[in-house]
C-alpha cells in the first residue's frame, strides 16, 4: 500500500505562486504516473496535470497551460506542481494521485489519492 502526502498549500494572493509537493510512503515496483486534481466547493473533482514515471510525457488541463509545472523526483519519490500566476478560480483542494500511467491519471481512475491540500486565492 502507497500513502500519499500533500503539502505546499495555503492563501496567497492573486498573482501569486505557491509549490505543492506530494511524498509518497515508499517507491511503487509498477513505476506509477503521478498527476494533480482539484475540487471547487460545489464543483466536481477534476484533473490539472499528469508526468508519465520517466517524465518524458506530461499533460495539463488547458486553464493551468502556462502557469503550473509539474515535476518529479523518483529517487525522493516524490511529485511537484509549481503554480505560478495564480487566479481565484484556482481556489480547490488539490489532490495527489498515482496510477499506472498518464491516461488513468488523466481519467481519474488512480490507484493511490493523497487526503488533499487547501490553496486558497484572494482577489
Amino acid at each position: 500500500q502507497v500513502q500519499l502526502a500533500e503539502s505546499g498549500g495555503g492563501l496567497v494572493q492573486a498573482g501569486g505562486s505557491l509549490r505543492l509537493s506530494c511524498a509518497a510512503s515508499k517507491r511503487t515496483d509498477s513505476r506509477h504516473a503521478m498527476g494533480w486534481f482539484r475540487q471547487a466547493p460545489g464543483k466536481e473533482r477534476e484533473f490539472v496535470a499528469g508526468i508519465a514515471w520517466s517524465g518524458a510525457f506530461i499533460q495539463y488541463i488547458d486553464s493551468v497551460k502556462g502557469r503550473f509545472t509539474i515535476s518529479r523526483d523518483n529517487a525522493k519519490n516524490t511529485v511537484h506542481l509549481q503554480m505560478n500566476s495564480l487566479k481565484p478560480e484556482d481556489t480547490a483542494v488539490y489532490y495527489c494521485a498515482a496510477a499506472g500511467s498518464v491516461g488513468s491519471i488523466v481519467r481519474g481512475t488512480a490507484d493511490y489519492w493523497g487526503q488533499g491540500t487547501q490553496v486558497t486565492v484572494s482577489s
